[in-house]
């Protein structure tokens, strides 16, 4: 019972059934507690039952204004809310900020985008990291942290040129100057992160492609998780032609080496 206790609560507000199946099963496989809704009226009864740690919020509901339950739940709770949504307009965007939201992911999603996102709004709530995330890992000269999509130097002296700059997560530079920190785009840290979660275990392709795309019909195959894992030796490896930690295995999956 204490255990339960600690678990980080998320509330779902999504009124698509298959979609918030989809959710509540890849938010429990992260040992997250779940709450789902399907209406707005709905949404506010479960949070008044038990107040969320965080929610994510569908603007699209069949009973209430989606706005309007936003900024009730800001009124009355202080979990971060991330807007899931297929709208895309930059005034549906500004008008949910606005209400409340402290984020807006647009679908089609990568599912481990979105968890990263999750992650980032609890830790900045919480200030500090997130229970359960491992111990930076080793790729070559770098220190991976998932616990804050940092990279570091594994030597504290900088090389000539390299400003010591951590990098941003969210830039989409696709390749780095000798001595340069990387930069990874969300994707890249989708995909990186099944990986390090299991250090020296293979992980299968399909297993892979559905942890970071969410399984659902519109996920893309094995080329495209191939592109991004070369991206990645390309930024982490000291020789990307030669990986010593981001291993593929052809007809059987994938591993990360510590």
């Amino acid at each position: 019972m204490i255990g339960s206790m600690t678990r980080t609560s998320i509330l779902v507000v999504q009124q698509q059934p298959e979609l918030r199946r989809a959710l509540q099963a890849g938010l429990r496989a992260k040992s997250y507690d779940v709450m789902a809704a399907g209406t707005g009226r709905e949404a506010m009864a479960l949070a008044a039952t038990q107040p969320p740690d965080a929610v994510i919020f569908d603007l699209s509901l069949p009973d209430a204004d989606g706005l309007q339950v936003i900024g009730q739940l800001r009124d009355r709770y202080r979990a971060p809310i991330i807007v899931l949504s297929a709208r895309s307009s930059p005034g549906d965007k500004i008008g949910a900020l606005d209400a409340g939201a402290d984020d807006y992911v647009t679908k089609p999603f990568v599912m481990g985008e979105l968890l990263a996102r999750l992650r980032a709004k609890l830790r900045r709530r919480e200030g500090g990291a997130v229970p359960g995330q491992p111990a930076p890992a080793v790729i070559g000269r770098w220190q991976v942290d998932l616990a804050s999509h940092r990279i570091a130097r594994q030597d504290p002296a900088p090389e000539s040129g390299d400003p010591g700059d951590p990098g941003d997560p969210g830039d989409p530079g696709a390749s780095r100057k000798p001595g340069q920190t990387p930069r990874l785009t969300p994707v890249e840290w989708a995909v990186l992160e099944p990986l390090l979660r299991r250090p020296g275990q293979l992980v299968d392709t399909a297993q892979l492609v559905s942890e970071v795309w969410g399984g659902g019909r519109l996920q893309p195959g094995a080329n495209s998780l191939r592109f991004h894992l070369v991206q990645l030796r390309r930024k982490l490896e000291d020789d990307p032609g030669r990986p010593r930690h981001l291993l593929t295995e052809r007809g059987l999956g994938h591993r990360y080496l510590p």
